[in-house]
């Protein structure tokens, strides 16, 4: 289906490492955009009061890994099917004292240090993105009502999919930053880009390799600690759905009021 004409949806779930279904009683939507495919197409339905659009990060099954992921077009089919606000749960290790394994926490800040991806949709003219709070602060602060869930951190994105080496994770936790994760980069920018609200909630399933001794990471015990932690997730997504507020006014959608997007026109 190309872009639809009427929104399917004014919320999405972008589902991380484990979250390849949300919905009860969905519809599938097959959406082409001009970055080529999705990581699978839409299921769209009802959750938390509201017509959500899900869809899996990873694709099915995982079929995409973190540095293959074709964010560009993940992002634009969610827009074409008229989401204006996006939660994207994703799983994180932990760097600090600050979090520890089994938290959900919704991260403030973001450092990319991811370097193969297309990190724009910006292919003309002059089009800077203002990127100083990465999140939106509208969906942080509704989150934070929620029990279960904490807000404030900073995320670290690298490229992947190995896992980080000691000196790497020492350096990050060094630096004062809370998290590190493959997938936050450049999906939070491609969100602002298209003037989409966007919030990421965080599964910490593990302390990354160097911040404790013994072996180090490994996906077995990220992908099992992941798993045993979506009975709470969604709970939490589905709270976080009914109380993200109105779009309108916000400053992630206002801050192109005046300018000429001219990707929006593709």
């Amino acid at each position: 289906m190309a872009t639809p004409t009427e929104p399917l949806a004014d919320i999405g779930v972008i589902g991380g490492s484990g979250l390849y279904s949300l919905l009860d009683d969905a519809e599938e939507h097959t959406v082409t955009t001009p970055y080529g495919d999705p990581a699978a197409p839409l299921t769209v339905g009802d959750f938390g009061g509201r017509r959500v659009a899900f869809l899996p990060r990873h694709g099915e099954g995982h079929r995409f890994p973190p540095h293959a992921i074709n964010y560009r077009a993940n992002l634009w089919a969610l827009h074409a099917a008229g989401v204006r606000q996006v939660l994207a749960p994703c799983a994180v290790g932990g760097l600090r004292d600050t979090v520890a394994p089994g938290d959900l926490v919704a991260p403030d800040q973001l450092v990319d240090r991811t370097f193969r991806r297309v990190g724009s949709y910006v292919e003309t003219g002059a089009v800077h993105l203002p990127f100083a709070d990465p999140y939106c602060p509208r969906l942080l602060a509704a989150i934070d009502e929620i029990d279960d869930v904490r807000t404030g951190a900073t995320m670290v994105v690298v490229e992947g999919p190995r896992f980080s080496t000691r000196a790497e994770s020492q350096h990050y936790a060094a630096e004062g930053w809370d998290l590190v994760n493959m997938t936050g980069a450049p999906e939070a920018a491609l969100a602002r880009e298209l003037r989409l609200c966007y919030a990421a909630i965080a599964v910490v399933t593990d302390m990354d390799a160097g911040v404790e001794s013994g072996e180090g990471v490994g996906q077995a015990e990220v992908f099992a600690l992941f798993a045993r932690s979506l009975d709470r997730l969604r709970p939490v997504l589905e709270s976080a759905v009914a109380a993200a507020p109105s779009p309108e006014g916000c400053t992630c959608r206002t801050w192109a009021d005046d300018l000429d997007l001219t990707y929006l026109d593709r």
